[in-house]
């Protein structure tokens, strides 16, 4: 039985002349921690963008969750949890209120939503704030409900694009003390991020260079090969021949 849950084949994307993500291809295994990291004009928010749905492809192909990203795009979005750096919440609502919200996004059942809000609400500890304003929530509890929110309909793929954006190292670590969690439960984590500290904490890392990939490998082995102590050193050896500036 194939363990992949994403599969990329020769993915790219063009805007005009200007090639964006240039024939990329890689798979994701179910449960795994795949970081995806890269400078501005990479092309890692682009290739996100098409694996979530939201982008149409100019050639290649891939899959999401046993889901074709091109003819199949809703399924996949309803197999997929997605958490950005800019906390999708509304503020005006209460903590229930939102994880109502995300649920009848995602079409569950209320059955499923109160059984899944209940579980997530006493592991993340947040039970005495389910009526609780949301704009009066401090940061970290704030990125918790994301994380919840995204997690509310318990996706085969768990998008992070830069979730820890912005937060103070208390918070990221307990941050990423939940992405362990759900990674070990099967959940497949497909993450991006600034800090590349946190790229010592995935399975693999793709590290992307102006539209293609030039590493993939375990942190240590890439450690390894590029003669470095630290993914930061060796995203910096990897990347220092970036052309482009803007980001794609």
């Amino acid at each position: 039985m194939n363990s992949d849950v994403i599969i990329v084949r020769n993915l790219t994307k063009r805007f005009g002349a200007f090639t964006a993500v240039d024939a990329i291809s890689f798979s994701v295994r179910r449960g795994e921690i795949f970081g995806f990291l890269g400078a501005n004009g990479a092309g890692k928010t682009t290739a996100m963008r098409m694996l979530c749905g939201l982008s149409i492809p100019t050639s290649g192909s891939a899959s999401v969750a046993g889901c074709d990203i091109v003819t199949e795009p809703e399924p996949v979005k309803r197999n997929i949890g997605y958490m950005s750096q800019r906390f999708a919440l509304y503020g005006a609502l209460t903590v229930m209120q939102n994880l109502r919200l995300f649920a009848t996004v995602y079409g569950m059942s209320d059955a499923d939503f109160r059984q899944s809000a209940r579980t997530l609400m006493q592991w993340l500890d947040m039970e005495s704030l389910a009526d609780t304003t949301v704009s009066s929530l401090p940061v970290g509890w704030k990125q918790k409900l994301a994380f919840a929110a995204a997690t509310i309909h318990n996706p085969s793929v768990l998008f992070l694009d830069e979730p820890t954006g912005g937060v103070d190292p208390i918070t990221r670590r307990r941050f990423w003390e939940l992405i362990y969690k759900v990674a070990s439960e099967g959940m497949t984590v497909f993450v991006t991020t600034h800090y590349l500290d946190e790229a010592e904490y995935c399975d693999r890392v793709c590290i992307m260079v102006d539209g293609s990939i030039r590493a993939l490998d375990t942190p240590a082995e890439l450690k390894k090969k590029y003669k470095c102590d630290t993914v930061d050193a060796v995203f910096r050896q990897v990347a220092q021949t970036a052309l482009r500036s803007a980001d794609a």
